[in-house]
Order: C-alpha cells, then structure tokens, then sequence
C-alpha cells in the first residue's frame, strides 16, 4: 500500500507540471508563432491528458483485490499505458499535418529568442520530473510511471531538437527549417508511442519478460538445494507492482507434506531475498520418479534406483516447459522454446 501512495503521489506533481509546461508552451508560441514550438505544445496537451489518465489508473491500480478481482486491479496501469501511446502517436501524426501545412504556407516568425527561453526552461524541468518518474517507477514496479518518464524524457530531447532548428532559424532566417524540424521529431514522437504502446499491450497480454524469466532461473540455478530434483513450467505474470510467480517443483517422493513446504518456503524466500517482496506464490510439488535418480544430486539417498548421471542446469530452454527433465541424454532440440 505504501508503494502505491508513494505512485499517486508522484503522479499528482507530475500532473500539476504537465499543466504549467503546457501554458508556457502556448506562450511560446504565441510569442514565436514558430509550428516547431507549436509541436513541443501538442506534444504537452498530450501529457496533460496521460497524466489524468495516469493518475486514475493508478488509484484503480492501489485498490485491494475483490471478489471480481481476485488478482487486484495492477492491469489498470497497462492500459493507462496504451491509451498514453496512443495519444502520443496520434499527437506525432497531427504534427506531421501541420508541419506540412506550415511549408507549404510559410509565415513570418517572431521573438524567437523570447521563445528559446521558455521552451528551453521546460525542457530540463520535464527531464528531471521524468527522471524522478522512471526512477520511482522501477523501484516500485509501476508501468504507468515508468511510461509517464520515458515520454516526459523523450518531450525533453525533441524540446531540444526545437531549440536548435529555432536557433539556426535565429542567424539564418531560413524559415523552411521550422517545418523541417517538426517533421523530424514528430517521427520520433510517433517511434516513442509505438514503443510505450507496444509495451503495454505486452502487459495486457501477459507476454512473458524473457529477460526477468532469465534472471530468475539463473539466480534460483546458482542456489538450488538437494531436495529441487527439478523445476520447470514456470510463469511470472505482473500485475501492478506485485508479481506473481506459479511453478513446479519436483522433490524426493518420501518427504512427508511439512518437509515438502518447508522446501517451498525455501524457493520462495530464495527468489523475493533477489527479486523483492511484492511477490505471489503458486507453487506445486511434484514426487520424483525412477527417471529422477539421473539427475538426482542428493547424496546418500537410500531409495535411489538409479545411478546419477549428470546435473542438468536450469535455464529459460527448460524450466519454462511443462516437461519433467527425464535425463540428460534429452535432447536440446526437444527442449527449445523460442520466444518472439
């Protein structure tokens, strides 16, 4: 809970500068009547509305799970996170228009100095909020944080693209490359929606995070105990800021059903000591078989039948897979599982 308080809070500030950047942006252009500052402009109306939707999804988000919930309400912070790259792409589209417009009917510009003063204050006022945003995000596993940064960042370095075209425009007079610079970083802005909205769909879908699976199964591999004889069918899904986490564990057949948890306390102290508390645990237990004893490494086993043969290392090929490791004679081919 307090993770979540500490989000909304977050997100309130950054609502609350969304909305001053964005009146000084109009001023700027009001000033320089400059369609390059006019993008920065759009691209803040678009950052005021995220940041409202943001700021919503993540109350939902904090709300405790219920009965039509029963694995909270965290999916809300994706979907905050695709309208935001949503309306980011189509700010980018609609930047692409009038720049256009802009070339094809140029006009004169004025107090473009005036205008670089402005635009350049909230250029570094939006790379530090985003900072603190990314920064929070990731230590509270907020999607829709760590999306409100990375789009305030990339506002941030477009801005700066402005403020030189606006500068050579400044010495040359040349006044196309007002609407050449518009075009230019509306590509990015569109390049940036795509990537926060492909994201979030990643979210919604479940998709797996290939390199937190990795880290896990490497990190579990290093310090796996005698009694894991195997692990595999491991899924982590991410709600919210609570990950949750449902496997397999095979374990010697003969261990009554308190020694058997105590093994699974061990796994799931091991994986929250690397990857935090905000975790939540499915874990079935699995009797070993014959064919275990080949990659049993128990020692002094007295029910063992057969000879062990070879350690077979954890890794994303095999523990994914709802397929016990029957010996490690098995093939690789038969244990390949690519991820797109």
């Amino acid at each position: 809970m307090e993770r979540n308080k500490e989000n909304i809070s977050v997100q309130k500030w950054v609502v609350a500068v969304a909305v001053l950047l964005f009146f000084l942006k109009l001023a700027a252009y009001y000033l320089t009547q400059s369609v390059a500052v006019l993008t920065d402009a759009l691209e803040s109306t678009v950052n005021v509305i995220a940041g409202f939707i943001a700021l919503y999804s993540l109350y939902v988000a904090a709300k405790p799970r219920d009965e039509d919930h029963p694995y909270g309400h965290g999916k809300a912070e994706f979907l905050s996170a695709a309208v935001e790259g949503s309306l980011v792409f189509m700010a980018g589209l609609i930047i692409i228009y009038e720049s256009i417009m802009s070339l094809l009917h140029p006009h004169t510009l004025e107090k473009l100095d005036k205008g670089i003063y402005i635009v350049a204050f909230t250029a570094i006022v939006n790379y530090i909020v985003g900072a603190i945003c990314i920064q929070k995000g990731r230590k509270n596993n907020s999607m829709a944080l760590q999306a409100g940064g990375k789009h305030l960042q990339t506002d941030t370095y477009s801005t700066i693209g402005i403020i030189v075209g606006l500068g050579i425009i400044w010495f040359t007079r040349l006044v196309w490359i007002d609407s050449v610079v518009s075009i230019i970083f509306a590509l990015i802005i569109l390049y940036t929606g795509y990537g926060i909205l492909r994201k979030s769909i990643a979210g919604i879908m479940d998709e797996a995070d290939v390199q937190l699976l990795q880290n896990m199964i490497s990190y579990v591999n290093s310090n796996r105990r005698p009694n894991w004889i195997d692990l595999h069918n491991l899924r982590v899904i991410k709600y919210g800021d609570i990950l949750h986490v449902d496997c397999h564990l095979t374990v010697p057949w003969y261990l009554n059903v308190v020694e058997a948890h105590a093994e699974i306390d061990a796994l799931t102290a091991l994986i929250r000591s690397r990857f935090g508390e905000s975790m939540e645990f499915f874990v079935h237990t699995d009797p070993c078989l014959d064919f275990s004893c080949n990659i049993c490494t128990k020692e002094n086993c007295s029910v063992r039948k057969h000879a062990f043969e070879q350690r077979i290392e954890w890794d994303l090929n095999n523990v994914v897979l709802n397929k016990k490791h029957q010996s490690p004679s098995t093939s690789k081919e038969q244990l390949q599982l690519e991820f797109p």
